[in-house]
């Protein structure tokens, strides 16, 4: 059920893509140039332009990923101690593991570097405390290395301490991520309490670092696994005034990506159960 899940989520995830409605367009109206229909032709050339309007005046995706993003506001983690945690999770999403990571020898970090930047902060800010980075791959056909392991690679050449450190790679979501990895969460929390017998949550509260719009969804799955996190959103997109006199597609396209991808997965997870 999950791997249909899962194929559903990239089929919708494409159908989704502004960009891709505007190669549709064209598409269609070369379709009805073809046809001698030029009256609809015109028309789906308008649609192209006007959605390549629509996604490059930056305003109009700004608003809805701003909302995202301060929909879970920062905890000031500086002002508490590191027995206030049980550890630290790392959602995957920024890394580029695979075949080019094994084929080059190197592991590349998206747009989303900061998940990794923030992460290596918090590990040498806090280096008793265990962490888990938790994320198998997003394709349909993953190959080569996976991003857990790719992190892993990351973690030896920045010279970090990793004897508390814990993977999960085999999670391909969201939702996959934090099931897989609570109960690891959950026996290293029996650990660090001196516990012998199963706990049905962590004594303490894990940090979670994630992007910023993409928070908001990881805590309403926490949240209905019972499972308490204090969230370290980073990757911020947005400021806190819109830029009015700003077109750029490319800004416009990745914005765009990031709440449609989020909306539809709020209301995929609400609709099957999963918040």
């Amino acid at each position: 059920m999950e791997t249909l899940f899962f194929i559903l989520s990239k089929i919708v995830q494409f159908c989704i893509e502004p960009l891709n409605w505007v190669i549709i367009f064209v598409i269609l109206s070369l379709l009805f140039m073809g046809l001698r229909k030029p009256h609809l032709c015109k028309r789906f050339l308008l649609l192209a332009l006007a959605d390549l309007l629509i996604i490059g005046w930056l305003p109009t995706s700004e608003v809805f990923l701003r909302a995202l993003e301060d929909a879970v506001p920062k905890v000031n983690i500086a002002q508490m101690s590191e027995k206030d945690f049980g550890g630290i999770i790392i959602l995957g999403g920024a890394i580029e593991g695979g075949e080019i990571a094994v084929d080059r020898g190197e592991v590349s970090i998206y747009s989303a570097a900061e998940r990794v930047t923030k992460a290596f902060e918090l590990i040498r800010r806090y280096p008793d405390l265990p962490f888990i980075f938790s994320g198998f791959s997003g394709r349909l056909s993953p190959k080569g290395m996976s991003e857990a392991d790719a992190f892993k690679q990351l973690v030896v050449e920045q010279g970090l301490p990793d004897k508390n450190a814990h993977y999960e790679n085999q999670s391909r979501n969201t939702y996959e991520n934090i099931v897989l990895m609570k109960p690891m969460m959950l026996a290293l929390g029996a650990k660090g309490a001196n516990q012998v017998d199963e706990v049905d949550k962590p004594e303490k509260p894990w940090l979670l670092i994630t992007s910023a719009s993409h928070m908001y969804r990881s805590l309403k799955i926490f949240q209905k696994q019972g499972i308490e996190v204090i969230p370290v959103p980073v990757d911020y997109q947005t400021g806190n005034q819109l830029r009015w006199d700003k077109f750029d597609l490319e800004d416009g396209v990745q914005n765009w990506n990031k709440v449609m991808h989020e909306g539809v997965g709020l209301l995929a997870y609400w609709i099957t159960g999963k918040i």
